[in-house]
C-alpha cells in the first residue's frame, strides 16, 4: 500500500510538470514564430518574473531587463495588414489573460477608423487632373496654330476685300436708316422732314453706287426675276449676290417709307400712316422671298460637281426641294399679308370715342403724351388716351399702359416704321 501511494504521488508530480511544460513551450514558441515574421511593430509583452520562473523554456525569451521585467515582442503575422489584429490561438491560464489585455490596451482604435479607399481617391482627384491637362494640351494648340490662323484669316480678307468692304457698308447703311425711320415716325408732328429728304437721297445714292459698281454682273436683274450674268456662279457667288439683292430690298421700300413720312399730316393722319407702314414692310418681306429663286434655280440646275446625267439629275432634284421649301415659306408669308390687308381695309379702332364728360373727370390730358386729348378713345379699362398715343402703345404691347389690363390679343407689327432685319439668302 506504501509503495502505491508513493507511486501516485510520484506520477501526479511529473504529470503536472509536463502539462507545464507544454503550455509555456507553446506560448514561446509562438512568440518567437511572430518575432521573426515581423518585427519592429511596437507591441510587447510584459511578463512578470515569478511567471518566468516557470517556464523551462530557454532562449526563447529575452533577457531581463534591470526593473526586472522581460518583455516578449508580438508581431503581426504576413497575411494581415498592420492595422488589424493578427489572429491567435486561444492560450489557457494567466498568459492569454495578459496577452488580450496588453494588445487591446496598445491598439484601441484598430477597429474604429475605416481606412480608405485608395482607387476612389486616385479616380476623385484625377478627374480636375485630367479637365486641366485637356486645356493645358488646347491652350498649347492654339498657341501654335496662332500664327497660321492669322496667315489664313489675312489671306481671305485681302482676296475678298471687295465683297467684305461692300456687306459691311450694306448693313451700317441698313442700321443707321431703319433708327433713322423709327424716330421720325416716333416724333410724329415735330418730325424733321429735312433728315427724310436727306434720307432718301442717302438710300437712293447707295442703291446707284452699288449698281453702277458691279454693272458687269448686271446684279439689277434680280430686282425683275431674272438671273444676273455673273461668271463662274459658285455657291459663294450666289451667297454674295442674293445679299446685295435683299439689301437693296430694303433700301428700296425704305424709300418708300421716307416717302410717306413727307405727305403732309392734313392729308394723311398718323394712324393712316402706320398702316401704310405695316403693309408695306408686308410686301417688302414677299418680294424679300421671291428675289433671289431664279439666281438659285440656276445654280442648282447647272450643278457641276458630278458629270453627265447624274450631275443634271441631282440638279433638278435639288431644285425641286428648293422649290417645296420655298413654296412652304411663300404659304406662310401670304398668311401674314392676308391679315395686314384686312387690318388695312377695315381700318381698326382702339376702343371706344370717348365724350366730353369722361374726358373731364380724366383731366382732359393724355397719360402718354402729357398735352390736351387729340381725338380721345375709351378703352376696356375705362383709361382714356389719344387715337394715336394709344396706337402707336399697341405696336408694341398688349396691355392698358396704367393698369395692365390685356386689352387686344396680337400686336400690330412694322406700324412704328421698322424694317425686318432678317436677311432672305434662299
Amino acid at each position: 500500500m506504501k509503495l502505491r501511494a508513493q507511486y501516485d504521488r510520484r506520477y501526479s508530480s511529473e504529470s503536472r510538470r509536463l502539462l507545464k511544460r507544454n503550455e509555456s513551450s507553446s506560448v514561446m514558441q509562438t512568440n518567437s514564430n511572430e518575432h521573426n515574421t515581423q518585427a519592429g511593430n511596437g507591441l510587447s509583452l510584459t511578463l512578470q518574473p515569478e511567471i518566468l520562473t516557470r517556464t523551462p523554456a530557454a532562449g526563447a525569451v529575452s533577457s531581463p531587463s534591470e526593473t526586472g521585467e522581460v518583455r516578449v515582442p508580438i508581431s503581426v503575422a504576413p497575411g494581415e495588414t498592420s492595422g488589424r489584429p493578427a489572429s491567435r490561438r486561444p492560450r489557457a491560464g494567466g498568459h492569454s489573460h495578459s496577452h488580450s489585455h496588453s494588445h487591446s490596451h496598445n491598439r484601441p482604435h484598430s477597429h474604429s477608423e475605416p481606412e480608405s479607399d485608395p482607387g476612389e481617391s486616385d479616380s476623385e482627384s484625377g478627374e480636375p487632373s485630367t479637365s486641366l491637362s485637356e486645356l493645358r494640351y488646347l491652350f498649347r494648340w492654339v498657341q501654335k496654330s496662332l500664327p497660321f490662323i492669322v496667315i489664313l484669316c489675312a489671306k481671305l480678307v485681302i482676296q475678298h476685300a471687295l465683297g467684305l468692304a461692300v456687306g459691311v457698308g450694306l448693313f451700317t447703311t441698313f442700321l443707321y436708316a431703319n433708327k433713322t425711320i423709327q424716330n421720325q415716325v416716333f416724333l410724329q408732328d415735330r418730325r424733321s422732314k429735312l433728315e427724310c429728304v436727306w434720307l432718301l437721297t442717302f438710300l437712293t445714292l447707295s442703291t446707284l453706287l452699288l449698281y453702277y459698281t458691279f454693272h458687269a454682273e448686271t446684279l439689277y436683274y434680280c430686282l425683275i426675276f431674272v438671273s444676273p450674268s455673273v461668271e463662274a456662279l459658285g455657291f459663294w457667288e450666289v451667297l454674295w449676290t442674293v445679299g446685295v439683292t435683299n439689301f437693296i430690298v430694303k433700301f428700296l421700300f425704305m424709300g418708300l417709307k421716307c416717302l410717306i413720312l413727307l405727305i403732309p399730316s392734313s392729308f394723311m393722319t398718323y394712324r393712316s400712316r402706320g398702316r401704310w407702314y405695316m403693309l408695306t414692310e408686308e410686301i417688302s418681306q414677299v418680294y424679300q422671298a421671291v428675289a433671289p429663286m431664279p439666281v438659285w434655280f440656276r445654280f442648282l440646275v447647272t450643278y457641276h460637281e458630278v458629270d453627265g446625267i447624274a450631275g443634271l439629275t441631282l440638279g433638278i432634284l435639288l431644285a425641286l426641294v428648293y422649290l417645296i421649301l420655298k413654296l412652304l415659306g411663300l404659304y406662310g408669308l401670304w398668311g401674314s399679308l392676308q391679315k395686314t390687308g384686312g387690318i388695312f381695309l377695315n381700318n381698326e379702332q382702339n376702343g371706344t370715342a370717348a365724350t366730353k364728360s369722361q374726358c373731364s373727370e380724366a383731366g382732359d390730358v393724355c397719360p402718354i403724351c402729357q398735352v390736351e386729348f387729340r381725338d380721345p378713345r375709351v378703352l376696356l379699362c375705362q383709361h382714356i388716351f389719344c387715337d394715336e398715343c394709344i396706337s402707336l402703345w399697341f405696336n408694341r404691347e398688349k396691355t392698358c399702359p396704367l393698369c395692365r389690363t390685356v386689352i387686344t390679343d396680337k400686336v400690330h407689327k412694322w406700324k412704328d416704321g421698322a424694317t425686318s432685319p432678317y436677311l432672305q439668302i434662299y
